[in-house]
């Protein structure tokens, strides 16, 4: 589930949906989603100062309680 919200929030903002990727590690504690973006819409992701970025863990993080597990967002080049 929490990979389909972050794969179309992540798609909705870029220009290039097609390059969006989003994999998925499971850890014990925690699930941790490695998103991909092309290099151009890296910084439509991140935002000014980080704030999209941010806003976009805190959404993960509110959807992630239902699993009882933390959830951790990557943006990786």
């Amino acid at each position: 589930m929490e990979k389909d919200l972050i794969e179309y929030i992540a798609k909705s903002l870029v220009d290039d949906p097609s390059a969006v990727s989003v994999n998925v590690v499971e850890t014990d504690s925690a699930t941790i989603l490695e998103l991909r973006v092309a290099t151009e819409d890296i910084g439509k992701v991140i935002g000014k100062q980080g704030r999209i970025a941010k806003a976009i863990r805190t959404v993960l993080a509110a959807a992630s309680v239902k699993s009882g597990k933390r959830a951790v967002l990557e943006i990786l080049d």
